[in-house]
């Protein structure tokens, strides 16, 4: 009896629970779900970090060597190859092979006489006794550079012979290392643009620079080891190259703006002045109609393949004269990209601006005329007007054609500092315009507030382009907006990117980022633009006999005032009424000796509309003159001058055109009235 209750017991002690069944069932349900999350967190690196790994591990076995990757090309809109990566190589002698390639001395030595008398006749530049002094000095050395960055059919004769065991059965221990040289096949061509790369692949500057992650790829290994039965093998994983950048710049229209720049440098060549027919020259070419930038060119410019040689503007004497501080300096000042790196005073191409924000405010109607007797008095100050005896009545259409500092002085009595300052910045005054390209310009601190503009003075000498800064392409792209309907595009160089394959990866939609004046304004502004250009204005020397064509000049005295010193410019555009191409000329201080003359910037904006005109496909749409009827040139009438932008008398914040900087000193003019 005693027995049987014992048994009993250890039964019921050894019985597994419904509580226990619980615990056991939630036990194994977390396991499932580790061993499930440590399956998916493997699948995961796997997909993500799998090759990077694999190579990690590969790299700790035998043997291993770089495959290298070709950077991506950029071409223009059309396909011209800009830049592009070749492939070069390197003349690589494995010492330790040719000193165990036979299993006597001599048999070394003929493997040696035989590889070195190869390499001399493939050769020529290398020298037999250096070789052998390699060979000597690194018995065990497996990767002595012999030559560097050769050509394919430089190395391709070695090759024959290596591979002609036949007759030269003795070649050993060389072999060629890949790499790939960038190459710019049109030198200098839109060197503003494209920039350069460094080594490593490391773009600098322009597009190179921006797009840098676009066009590197990745490289790949070739990896030998020994597997488990002794014998080698080989694993390779192979590069990734990069991708292809498709640009809005011409070529051709781009070539065509370089060369009319060249034109204008050596037609004003004067050695008494410094030699160059400029400071600066610089060109914009854009679609108004979309912010494509079709050319984009300064002068000085440099070689994108050389882009450390300074010989094109300094004799040898001077270059070797220079520390190494002074070369950097002149190096970023030749690469800088004048059109969105430098800030200037715009002059009188600011005066579309101001008179589309009265016509947009209502604070203008178009109706007004105004009375100029050649200067304003404000705030104790004498401000002039291009004719120092006065334009006489002027209408709102006169005072752009005439470019009448009096009138737009009027004109902003009535406008306001509040909606002048409101729309400076609808224009993208005081803003990037974050064109993708690297080094433009912060402007913020190089514009006036509301308040600033509640002085009188400050207001009236912006209102025609002076004592506010913008850059070139801030300002074309304000423009094209005024012109164009009131549409402001994101001004932009990328077309598409595509693969190594020509599949495309990204295309560029242009991007329509705000409207700044409405479509009857615009209207109202192409109106006096087409007769500053088409009716005797100041911009009657860009006019290309059988096109309709509007523009604006412009001429802004540079710090320190009363040196004569000037930049000059103009902006244009064609067909009037459905602008397809707009042209942006600036020449910073022209080697002559009386500079405020914008017709140097209008001949260089000619020559460019008419090469261009009829490439792009757009025909003539008015009459031609007569021959002999008038004449281009700008006449003007006694007692004027061409500085319709002249600095008040004792006005000091003005600004010269120069790098921006992170902040201007601004200085006010005091009230003397």
């Amino acid at each position: 009896m005693t027995k049987r209750v014992k048994i009993k017991n250890s039964k019921k002690k050894n019985r597994i629970t419904r509580k226990m069944q619980k615990k056991l069932a939630v036990v194994f349900g977390l396991v499932v779900l580790l061993l499930l999350g440590l399956i998916v967190r493997l699948m995961y690196i796997e997909h993500t970090k799998g090759e990077q790994y694999q190579k990690k591990v590969l790299a700790q076995q035998y043997n291993s060597a770089v495959i290298p990757y070709q950077r991506g090309n950029i071409t223009d809109c059309k396909g011209t190859l800009l830049a592009t990566s070749v492939d070069v190589y390197n003349v690589v002698l494995d010492c330790k092979v040719l000193n165990s390639s036979g299993t006597t001395q001599e048999k070394i030595n003929q493997t040696i006489d035989a590889t070195v008398k190869a390499l001399v006749t493939c050769f020529p530049e290398l020298s037999e006794t250096e070789i052998r002094d390699k060979i000597a000095k690194n018995p065990n050395g497996q990767y002595v550079v012999l030559a560097k960055k050769l050509p394919y059919e430089e190395i391709q004769p070695f090759v024959e012979m290596q591979n002609d065991k036949k007759n030269y059965p003795n070649i050993a221990g060389v072999w060629f290392e890949k790499e790939y040289l960038r190459q710019y096949p049109y030198g200098s061509l839109a060197s503003a643009v494209l920039g350069f790369t460094t080594s490593g692949n490391a773009g600098m500057n322009g597009v190179e620079n921006y797009y840098n992650d676009v066009l590197n790829g990745t490289a790949g290994r070739e990896y030998g080891y020994l597997n488990t039965d002794n014998n080698f093998e080989k694993t390779v994983i192979d590069a990734t190259n990069g991708d292809n950048v498709m640009l809005t710049i011409d070529a051709n229209i781009q070539s065509v703006v370089e060369e009319k720049i060249m034109d204008f440098q050596e037609a004003h060549w004067d050695e008494a002045r410094e030699g160059a027919g400029s400071k600066h020259t610089a060109v914009l070419v854009m679609n108004p109609q979309n912010g494509e930038v079709l050319a984009m060119a300064n002068y000085p410019n440099y070689d994108c393949s050389n882009p450390w040689d300074l010989s094109a503007y300094y004799t040898e004497e001077e270059i070797e004269a220079m520390d190494e501080e002074t070369r950097l300096d002149l190096l970023n000042e030749l690469w800088t990209n004048f059109c969105i790196t430098y800030t200037y005073e715009p002059g009188s191409t600011a005066k579309p601006f101001t008179v589309a924000t009265g016509l947009d405010t209502g604070t203008l109607s178009g109706s007004e005329s105004y009375e100029c007797d050649g200067s304003e008095w404000i705030s104790g100050h004498q401000v002039h007007c291009v004719s120092r005896f006065g334009h006489g009545t002027e209408t709102i259409e006169d005072s752009i054609k005439d470019s009448c500092n009096d009138a737009l002085m009027q004109m902003s009595y009535v406008i306001g500092p509040h909606n002048f300052a409101k729309y400076q910045q609808i224009y993208g005054f005081g803003y990037k315009t974050n064109i993708d390209l690297p080094g433009e310009a912060r402007t913020n601190t190089l514009i006036y507030d509301e308040e600033a503009l509640e002085k009188p003075l400050n207001l009236a000498t912006n209102s025609f382009g002076q004592n506010f800064n913008v850059t070139m392409i801030q300002l074309a792209s304000g423009f094209s907006s005024l012109i164009n309907g009131g549409n402001y595009y994101q001004p932009h160089v990328l077309k598409k990117i595509t693969d190594e394959n020509g599949n495309t990866v990204k295309e560029y939609d242009p991007i329509l980022l705000k409207k700044t004046i409405s479509q009857s304004t615009s209207e109202m502004v192409k109106q006096y633009l087409y007769a500053t250009v088409s009716d005797g204005g100041t911009g009657k020397t860009a006019k290309v006999e059988g096109y309709s064509m509007g523009g604006k000049t412009g001429t802004a005295q540079k710090l320190p005032r009363g040196q004569g010193n000037y930049l000059v410019s103009f902006i244009g555009y064609a067909p009037a009424d459905n602008p397809q191409l707009l042209v942006y000329v600036i020449v910073d201080e022209p080697n002559v000796e009386e500079q405020p003359h914008s017709s140097y910037a209008q001949e260089i904006a000619k020559a460019i509309f008419e090469e261009n005109l009829p490439y792009m496909g757009i025909y003539p749409d008015e009459e031609t003159a007569v021959e002999g009827d008038g004449d281009s040139a700008i006449t003007l009438p006694e007692g004027t001058t061409d500085v319709p932008d002249a600095a008040p008398e004792g006005s000091e914040n003005q600004q010269t055109p120069d790098v921006a900087s992170d902040a201007l000193e601004q200085q006010e003019i005091e009230d003397t009235q």
